[in-house]
């Protein structure tokens, strides 16, 4: 039993040094050689050796700078097998000198400079910010897959090519100069809001490969609007990420049961951070420059007025999602618009906008597609194939405690 427990302690650390740090130790492998791949590899391989390590020895008092100055031996092993001569004795010392501080015990928080590499304009742009994603949080390319509406098998072949093309060209792992910085931007700008989608998805904090990312989000994003703090888009997904991270504590009830929206007691949002979110508006729209992420955050502000204050704002948020759609063109943005409609033209009409997106594949495995047309569904009579669109969405509802409200919603049709 003594083992085992060992064996698990073990596990537990090099799983919350994972969630903690794996895109810092990515970045700082990768600074150097620019080889992401060799450094997720490199990386794979430490952690293998922490685990049949520290149940016998113990897990270290620095598990990042063990784990980098195994990687660092692996990374430098695999260069000599793959290369000999002047060659490899060049890549050597770059590794060395990139790597020497690290194993003195300090790991650099380089994870911005690895979001503008994966960002460079020499990367196919629809693969930057999935890129980003497995570069410095790990996800897996199910879980990418998942968030760009795409196949896992397409995106993991995506990721190797986009990781490949890094290398081939040489791109810096750096923080471009001001001038460079607006033409990255909005890839970093969409990676950061795809961790925090990911952990959003994640309100009781029950699931380990989701644990920590509304955290990380919320840390990066500080980041860029530091780093940008004149910059409208960078101030308006800070705003848009405190608004929904606000209402964390009203999502599930005393007995952990979902709670919409329309539902949530105000009285447990956090009002600081909803302040702060709307100063963050005040600042962005000073600019006289509206993208996506100032206008979702003025939804956001605009439901939130509606829940505390019970006014009747369903043409504003329209109105707001007109501006969205515009913009955008997303089939998500075109559900949410569908289900404003409900709110100002009724049912009938919202339900005509949902059939218009049928035949998009991008919506056959989107969960909240189904869960809105099933609502609609009902209120126009149509309990039947109400029914039906309950049962696909439950069936790609991941949280237990969404399904289990869906479940209740079905059964109250008719």
């Amino acid at each position: 039993m003594a083992g085992e427990d060992s064996g698990n302690g073990a596990r537990s650390v090099a799983d919350a040094v994972a969630r903690r740090s794996y895109g810092k130790l990515v970045a700082l492998l990768a600074g150097s050689t620019r080889d992401i791949a060799a450094a997720e590899d490199a990386l794979a391989d430490a952690f293998a050796a922490a685990l049949a390590d520290w149940p016998a020895h113990g897990a270290p008092a620095n598990p990042e700078a063990w784990l980098v100055t195994v990687a660092r031996r692996k990374f430098i092993d695999e260069t000599r097998r793959r290369r000999s001569g002047e060659a490899a004795a060049g890549d050597l010392r770059i590794i060395a000198e990139g790597l020497q501080s690290a194993a003195g015990g300090e790991i650099p928080d380089r994870r911005l400079a690895l979001l503008f590499a994966a960002a460079h304009p020499a990367v196919e742009p629809g693969i930057r910010a999935p890129l980003m994603l497995q570069a410095v949080l790990g996800f897996d390319a199910r879980m990418i897959a998942s968030a760009f509406l795409a196949s896992p098998d397409a995106m993991a072949k995506r990721l190797v090519r986009a990781k490949g093309k890094i290398k081939q060209a040489g791109i810096p792992f750096s923080v471009p100069d001001r001038d460079g910085l607006p033409e990255r931007l909005d890839a970093v700008l969409s990676a950061i809001y795809a961790v925090f989608a990911e952990g959003w998805a994640d309100p009781a904090g029950i699931d380990v490969a989701r644990r920590g990312f509304t955290g990380e989000a919320l840390f990066l994003a500080r980041l860029m609007a530091e780093l940008m703090p004149g910059e409208p888009e960078a101030l308006g997904l800070l705003a848009l990420m405190l608004h929904a991270e606000a209402r964390r504590p009203a999502r599930r009830n005393a007995a952990g049961e979902f709670v919409p929206l329309s539902e949530q007691d105000t009285a447990l949002w956090d009002g600081g951070q909803i302040g702060e979110a709307e100063a963050l508006l005040r600042r962005a729209s000073t600019a006289g420059v509206f993208g996506r992420y100032q206008l979702e955050a003025a939804l956001q502000s605009a439901h939130a007025h509606r829940c505390r204050t019970g006014e009747d704002n369903w043409g504003h948020v329209l109105s707001l999602y007109d501006a969205l759609l515009e913009l955008s063109g997303s089939p998500v943005v075109r559900l949410n618009r569908a289900l404003a409609i409900a709110e100002t033209q009724g049912a009938e009409a919202a339900l005509a906008e949902i059939e218009a997106l049928y035949n998009d594949a991008r919506m056959a495995e989107y969960q909240p597609y189904w869960a809105a047309r099933a609502e609609l569904k009902g209120k126009t009579g149509a309990y039947r194939e109400a029914r039906q669109c309950y049962d696909v969405a439950i069936g790609l509802e991941r949280d237990g405690a969404v399904r289990q409200f869906l479940r209740r919603r079905q059964e109250s049709i008719g």
